[in-house]
Formats: C-alpha cells, sequence, structure tokens
C-alpha cells in the first residue's frame, strides 16, 4: 500500500485549531443580501478563530493569495470559506490551501450563495443571521476535521461478469484482452442470451 505525498499539514493534535475565516461577497450575489463585513465580525468571536475577513471574490487569484498569504503569517492550520456552492469552488479551495501547506481536508465551506442570499433575495436581515449561523456551523465543523491522506492502492486484476449475453460476452472478450483474469456467470445453461435464440424468433433470418 503506497500512500501518495501531500504537502505538509500545520495540523498538530497537541496544539488547539488556529481557524481562518473568509466571507466572500461574490461580488453582489451575495453581498447584495447578506451583510458580509458583519458576518466576518461575529465570525471573529468564535473560539480558535485567529483571522476573520470579508472578501470581494475569494476564488479570484488576489483572493486565494491574501488567504495564502494571512495562512502563513499566522500560522493557521484549518480554513472555513463563506461563498458558493462547494460543488463549484471547492478543489478549487482545496488546492489553494495545499499550496499553502495545510492538508488539503482541512477545509470546510458554508454556502452563502445558493442557500441563503438567493433564497432571501427580499429578507436581508433575516438572511444575513442565517448566514452567520452558517458560519457558526462550519467553524465547529471544521475545528474536528483530521489530515485526510490519499493512497494508491493496489488494482486486482481479475472481473466477474454476470450475465452471459451478448454485451456480458463483449465485455469478458474487452477485459480479457487488457490482461484481466474473467469469471462470467450465466445462471441458464448456455451462454449467447437472446441472441441465441434467434432461429427460433426469427426462423427466416
Amino acid at each position: 500500500m503506497e500512500q501518495t505525498a501531500l504537502a505538509a499539514t500545520h495540523d498538530d493534535s497537541g496544539k488547539e485549531a488556529r481557524i481562518g475565516v473568509y466571507v466572500c461577497h461574490c461580488g453582489l450575489n451575495i453581498a447584495q443580501t447578506v451583510d458580509c463585513p458583519k458576518v466576518a465580525e461575529s465570525a471573529a468571536r468564535f473560539d480558535h478563530v485567529i483571522v476573520s475577513k470579508d472578501i470581494g471574490y475569494a476564488c479570484s487569484e488576489p483572493g486565494q493569495q491574501q488567504i495564502k498569504d494571512d495562512i502563513l503569517e499566522h500560522s493557521l492550520d484549518r480554513v472555513v470559506i463563506a461563498s458558493c456552492s462547494p460543488r463549484l469552488h471547492e478543489p478549487t479551495f482545496r488546492q489553494m490551501i495545499k499550496e499553502a501547506g495545510l492538508n488539503p481536508y482541512l477545509l470546510e465551506m458554508a454556502n452563502l450563495r445558493e442557500q441563503c442570499s438567493w433564497v432571501h433575495m427580499k429578507e436581508p436581515e433575516a438572511a444575513t443571521a442565517k448566514a452567520a449561523d452558517l458560519v457558526k456551523m462550519a467553524v465547529s465543523r471544521v475545528r474536528q476535521l483530521s489530515p485526510l491522506y490519499e493512497e494508491v492502492l493496489p488494482l486486482t486484476k481479475r472481473s466477474l461478469v454476470i450475465g452471459g449475453g451478448i454485451a456480458g460476452i463483449q465485455a469478458a472478450l474487452d477485459l480479457a484482452d487488457n490482461g484481466f483474469d474473467v469469471v462470467l456467470v450465466e445462471k441458464k445453461p448456455s451462454i449467447g442470451g437472446t441472441m441465441a435464440q434467434l432461429d427460433k424468433t426469427f426462423p427466416t433470418m
């Protein structure tokens, strides 16, 4: 079993967490509804939060550089980014903190765009309160995170193909051509599936 090398982590189980919180405006997508500076200010009072800022575009190069600089300057060991959906930029931010020397899994995101500002456009006060709660939950979770590491595991070149119809036969042949040992399982006495019955279904063919 081989472990993929990742950037050295600042995480030390003997030390208290040092968390950085970044509340992204996402242009006006979040900021026109949520009071981002107020959310960042509230997060600054949470335990173990060393840095808490609102930022124009966290995903931009200047935004990422600011976060990386803070990680190094303040010895942050985990990061919360309150912005858009993790589906969009979580890989971006994982790579960013990895470049700053952190384990990429010491990151937590709070979705303030799709789950807050966009669904509460006419309720700025309620949206801001909800955003603060989402960030609080993200901070609580990131405190509990531990570094994770990718592993490269050996592949067993042996395959099981269930079903001896045309598709199963072709899959078994393709796997065998690529160097795999293949076990083909068919519940009927012979293989071929429907194709084996064509002479009975279409006797004139």
